[in-house]
């Protein structure tokens, strides 16, 4: 029997035709949010797989066979979630063919342009089925044999959400340095174990919760740690990349970086705070030190020391009105309900 769901829903305009009531409904990225009852849906599949996508078609059919072959061993009934994240290759042609050899094992999602892999991962999470869900990437780097690992520390741990981190990293050196910025920014920012990776198992019930969070800016492995500190690790493997290269560059990690701060942080602020006190309190030493100067020695104040103190006391002020905008752009996006996805087309 199908389990029993309610949505989380956006208003819906009051004026318009028909036909633009049923456009709104259909393109609603909240409706597709199915969210458990006070906690207590029972998930009737023992696995999720949630696998984002974006111009991957080379490598789709190999990761489902070999998923398919992952579950087969051990006959744990299971379902892939496939959300192509708006590819410009052929990749939703190979899911709507994966899909229609495997109906009751494909769930294809298309969103309607591209919104980043932690998005797109999240909107697969309102599809799921399974009591354990398992987030893997598309480009094999991480081998879908390695689940196995996931589960067996599961089984042994019964941890609510499980990383699988590798020993050693395969992605090129630049990939490498911001991933590294980005673990230890999280360690440094606040209490986190900086180990995440895009490799993890949740439990059901973790799911239901983060799903609440309807930012449009996501970053999942800081929103599970609002949720849960019951976390476990397995080391994995990390192959070369057999494909495509990856999907992450320079500016779109520094993007990233920006928004983690940014958006679940309170460090900028912070560094205004006591970048502001020290300023101040070296210019009061310095204008003391002036004054003293000008008292006993009668030296005339310097005109250079004069304009070096403006322009650097007015480089500071605008700096600090920098970050004061950008907190506030990312405040005026949330107060005006930016989705964090926007879904296309659903096979399902």
């Amino acid at each position: 029997m199908s389990p029993k769901l309610f949505f989380i829903s956006c208003p819906m305009p009051r004026n318009g035709s028909p036909a633009l009531h049923s456009l709104w409904e259909e393109n609603n990225p909240m409706d597709t949010l199915a969210v458990n009852r006070n906690g207590q849906f029972s998930p009737d599949l023992d696995y999720s797989v949630v696998v984002p996508v974006f111009n991957s078609e080379e490598s789709l059919a190999e990761l489902f066979e070999r998923l398919k072959n992952v579950f087969g061993e051990s006959r744990a009934s299971f379902e892939v979630i496939f959300i192509d994240d708006n590819s410009r290759d052929e990749s939703w042609s190979v899911l709507s063919k994966l899909k229609a050899s495997f109906p009751e094992q494909v769930t294809a999602i298309r969103l309607s342009r591209n919104f980043g892999q932690h998005n797109a991962t999240f909107c697969g999470f309102g599809f799921v089925r399974g009591a354990r869900v398992i987030t893997i990437d598309d480009d094999l780097q991480t081998p879908p044999e390695e689940i196995l690992k996931l589960i067996e520390t599961a089984n042994a741990t019964d941890a609510d959400l499980i990383y699988g981190f590798y020993g050693k990293k395969n992605h090129s050196r630049l990939r490498n340095a911001g991933s590294r910025t980005l673990k230890k920014s999280a360690r440094l920012f606040r209490d986190s174990p900086g180990e995440g990776s895009s490799f993890r198992m949740l439990t059901f019930d973790l799911i239901s919760k983060i799903l609440h969070h309807n930012h449009n800016f996501i970053f999942l492995d800081e929103v599970l740690l609002w949720y849960t500190d019951d976390i476990m690790f397995a080391e994995v493997q990390h192959l070369p990349r057999k494909y495509k290269q990856s999907g992450y560059s320079t500016i779109s990690l520094f993007k990233l970086f920006a928004n983690l701060v940014l958006y679940y942080t309170m460090v900028p602020l912070r560094l205004l705070v006591y970048g502001g006190f020290m300023v101040s309190l070296i210019t009061f030493v310095y204008g003391l030190y002036s004054i003293v100067k000008k008292m006993i020695y009668d030296v005339p104040l310097g005109y250079t020391s004069l304009i070096v103190t403006i322009l650097f006391s007015t480089s500071i002020i605008l700096f600090s009105l920098g970050v004061l905008g950008e907190y506030l752009s990312r405040i005026y996006q949330v107060q005006n309900r930016k989705p964090p996805f926007s879904i296309k087309k659903v096979l399902k």
